[in-house]
């Protein structure tokens, strides 16, 4: 693979092929609004997410992040606040499904900050949010994000017993990074919730996302393709890691697209169903694409029985 590589004296540009267009046209304003008023949080601003313009000005698409906006953890490569977390919001479930409804979603996905304060690590929330979204939107398909709630069995089969559409739990980067890059999280920890959570609901297909550009090689990658294989996951993404300010982590390298191209083709090889690989790709970029062939029903259902009523 070729390489963007930076030498100690100097800070290394973003290439071209990370240039963003901005798009603050009437739905992303409109959606910003609603996040406001309804007083929910969304990855997509918290975490700064590139791709925001895109999902909220063309896609009209979001990923709710419950459970507050204040994380107990300080990963190094992530810009979501960390501290003492607020106490529960439990009226917050019911606003985030009516925000669902509201803006007329075929998929959703509900993510959270860790809560390594709380038992369940989040997971009652959780699992009602998932219940309220389904109560007030039975056509939407619904993909989860959750931390690894500790480690817990019982805590990820509160949120299992739920059936969610897609289980996304990120792996994040390599095996050899991850005490430097994750805190408190564990490689193998991670391998273990997803492995558990296709034991519990095998018919949920199950989701990781790894970031690249911290300083990993070609064959770590592919430790990563085969570990997650081995655990049963279906579906990858793989994106370039991006540094949200000069506290975190420094960008090693640059991926090019044709670098990405090369990932997602060894990726399908090793028999994922999907796999988006790109420079902006991110966990939930593009989510609404990759339900699997049952939510994919269900939003079908709900389209002909919204067009029986409007006839």
């Amino acid at each position: 693979m070729t390489s963007c590589k930076p030498t100690k004296e100097e800070h290394i540009r973003k290439p071209d092929w990370l240039k963003i267009k901005l798009n603050t046209n009437d739905d992303y304003k409109g959606l910003k609004k609603l996040m406001r008023e309804k007083n929910l949080h969304t990855v997509c601003e918290e975490a700064r997410c590139p791709n925001i313009h895109e999902c909220w000005g063309e896609r009209r698409t979001a990923t709710f992040m419950i459970l507050g906006a204040v994380c107990t953890r300080a990963c190094r490569f992530c810009a979501v606040k960390t501290g003492l977390p607020n106490e529960l919001d439990t009226a917050e479930p019911e606003r985030v499904a009516d925000s669902v409804e509201i803006m007329n979603l075929k998929h959703v996905v509900v993510t959270a900050v860790a809560r390594d304060d709380l038992k369940d690590g989040g997971a009652e929330v959780f699992a009602e949010t998932v219940r309220a979204i389904r109560r007030k939107n039975p056509f939407t398909s619904i993909e989860v994000l959750p931390s690894d709630m500790g480690g817990i069995e019982g805590n990820l089969r509160i949120l299992m017993d739920t059936k969610p559409d897609i289980l996304n739990h990120n792996i994040e980067t390599v095996k050899r990074l991850t005490p430097r890059v994750r805190a408190r999280a564990k490689y193998d920890r991670s391998l273990e919730f997803l492995r558990r959570a296709k034991e519990m609901q095998p018919e949920i297909p199950t989701k990781s996302s790894l970031m690249v550009g911290l300083g990993e090689t070609e064959e770590e990658i592919i430790e990563v393709m085969d570990d997650l294989r081995a655990n049963n996951v279906d579906i990858m993404t793989i994106g370039q890691y991006l540094q949200p300010s000069k506290k975190h982590l420094p960008v090693k390298k640059y991926y090019s697209p044709l670098e990405f191209g090369k990932l997602r083709k060894i990726a399908m090889s090793k028999g994922f169903s999907h796999c988006e690989a790109g420079p902006l790709v991110r966990s939930s970029y593009h989510a609404d694409e990759q339900v699997n062939a049952a939510a994919k029903q269900k939003q079908l259902l709900g389209e002909e029985k919204s067009a029986i009523t409007n006839n």
